[in-house]
């Protein structure tokens, strides 16, 4: 039975405070050996993703505080230990982005009930972790040894409590935060909702608070003025606001729509973020199959990657969640990102297969034979000519009983009269992916993007197992989770539809895996070690 206090069962471990004694203990540490022997079961899952994070041990929802600290990226998320599966602080380091090795797990309920979702904020010689822990309010913990191992808990309660110490509500809603210091004092931004102007619905809102000590926080108001841009029942968790160029942006989650962003202005002498620009990185749900929630850090060159969890779409034993690739987003006009893969993703890759330019008659299936994987990196770059659709398929069986298709859809999409531009529209179609009756069934994820009438469309998907990313033209992203029930559903093919089209060039990579234990798969060209216990990476 938990304690009164809710103090978690999980093992809990204090760490040196210098980096040689931390690998020692490290070595040895029992959650680490377990963590090893979890994956090590787990390697033969055949759905389990090889070169995207998936936690070491039971299931897995939101990132929270990526940070860099000291050297070394760390990634930390909800995570549920099999001896107490409420929401813990799972740990993960890496100094690519790409290799992630298992800590210990590094912020433990108590006396909170759960730690929910927050943010970190990196100073000199520290690192503040701000969350919210469930039937108390928003919490704050802080860290300063090298591999982040140990956090102390200030006041050892809510810093920003639900309940107001007379037992009255307040007039803002405490939950997910994140946290940030300017000008000597820290502030922070409480994710929820707030009543919308239209009629009884409600809108996102971002509640913002100020304190000189971590310890008392001042409410000031809502923070983002000019919000012309989310829905009515939108609601704003897992906030992450962080500078970009010369602007700022605003990552956040809502229940309803999914992760979203705003760009704008930051006016620090009013304390308020002016909207000026919205998007979006989900285009369906987010359940079954779809990207959740974000978390996310400047990279020290004026961008800022952020990494999402993505949801299941059929039940796996033991696990349930992966992460997606880090994507780092960079500010290239006054309202628009650039969204690419981190680039340290091309060194898994291997056993590099080329397919020349080729015309694509219309409506004639072209499959590539000696192309095919799992787990797998494709570069296509396609002239649509006078195609109204083209269509690249991948995790295809042989006789087509299950596919996944990547469908782009030219100038298909809105006509924006101020900006003169025909938007076309990327879509990944898994309706039939698998065949096996527990893969449930999402809509088409479909996007708008632009490009010129001359420009060449360009697809960088990435293929894990479970997942399907599609990079288009690093101005949108695409992902779901995808379950092929059958073991030849590995093939590629492209098509046009209606005229012809152009395949300038289709490159295809094997990827190595992350992860020391792979299970067979014919399809791949070695392996990483995964560094539990962190000693390759030191």
């Amino acid at each position: 039975m938990l304690l009164s206090i809710n103090e978690s069962l999980v093992p809990k471990y204090r760490f040196a405070s210098n980096i040689e004694e931390q690998m020692e203990q490290l070595a040895s540490n029992p959650l680490l050996k377990r963590f090893a022997e979890s994956r090590k079961r787990l390697a033969e899952e055949p759905y389990r993703p090889v070169y995207h994070y998936v936690n070491p041990e039971g299931n897995l929802n939101d990132p929270n505080g990526l940070c860099f600290w000291k050297g070394y990226w760390h990634l930390f998320y909800q995570a549920y230990p099999p001896e107490d599966p409420r929401q813990h602080w799972g740990h993960a380091i890496s100094k690519d982005l790409i290799h992630w090795g298992d800590l210990p797990y590094a912020i433990y309920p108590g006396p909170e009930y759960q730690c929910f979702s927050g943010a970190t904020y990196v100073e000199k010689d520290r690192v503040i972790a701000m969350y919210h822990g469930t039937r108390l309010g928003n919490m704050v913990a802080i860290s300063d040894d090298p591999l982040l191992l140990n956090w102390q808990k200030v006041n050892h309660t809510a810093v920003i409590p639900t309940v107001n110490a007379d037992g009255t509500v307040p007039n803002y809603v405490v939950f997910d935060p994140c946290i940030w210091k300017e000008n000597g004092l820290y502030y922070s931004l409480s994710g929820q909702r707030q009543p919308s102007s239209c009629g009884k619905s409600v809108r996102r809102a971002h509640y913002l608070f100020r304190s000189e000590d971590l310890m008392k926080w001042e409410y000031l108001h809502e923070f983002v003025e000019n919000d012309c841009f989310t829905l009515d029942g939108d609601d704003g968790a897992c906030p992450y606001f962080w500078p970009i160029g010369d602007r700022h942006i605003l990552l956040f989650f809502s229940h309803m729509s999914g992760s979203q962003y705003l760009l704008g202005d930051y006016e620090k002498e009013k304390c308020k973020f002016l909207a000026t620009a919205h998007g979006r990185f989900n285009f369906g749900p987010a359940r079954p199959s779809g990207v959740h929630a974000p978390s996310a850090a400047p990279d020290g060159a004026g961008n800022v990657v952020v990494i999402f969890n993505m949801n299941p779409g059929k039940p796996t034993s033991g696990w349930n969640q992966a992460m997606t690739l880090p994507r780092q987003l960079t500010l290239v006009g006054d309202d628009q990102l650039r969204i690419a893969p981190v680039e340290d993703v091309a060194r898994l890759q291997c056993q590099h297969r080329h397919v020349p330019g080729m015309n694509l008659p219309a409506d004639k299936e072209v499959v590539f034979d000696e192309i095919e994987g799992n787990a797998m990196e494709i570069l296509a770059q396609i002239e649509p000519k006078g195609a109204a659709l083209v269509e690249l398929n991948v995790l295809r069986s042989p006789g087509k009983e299950e596919f996944t298709r990547i469908a782009f859809f030219k100038k298909r999409g809105y006509i924006n009269p101020i900006e003169k531009r025909h938007y076309s529209l990327v879509t990944i179609d898994s309706s039939y992916s698998s065949t096996l009756p527990d893969a449930q069934i999402r809509g088409p994820e479909t996007a708008h993007v632009f490009l010129d009438d001359q420009e060449t469309l360009t697809l960088r998907v990435f293929i894990d197992k479970s997942i399907v990313e599609v990079f288009v033209n690093e101005r949108q992203c695409l992902a779901v989770r995808v379950y092929p029930g059958r073991s030849d559903s590995t093939g590629v093919s492209i098509r046009a539809r209606g005229q012809n089209a152009a395949l300038k060039s289709l490159d295809a990579w094997q990827m190595k895996s992350i992860y020391s234990f792979t299970g067979k798969n014919p399809y791949s060209c070695g392996k990483h070690q995964l560094i539990n216990g962190v000693s390759d990476l030191v």
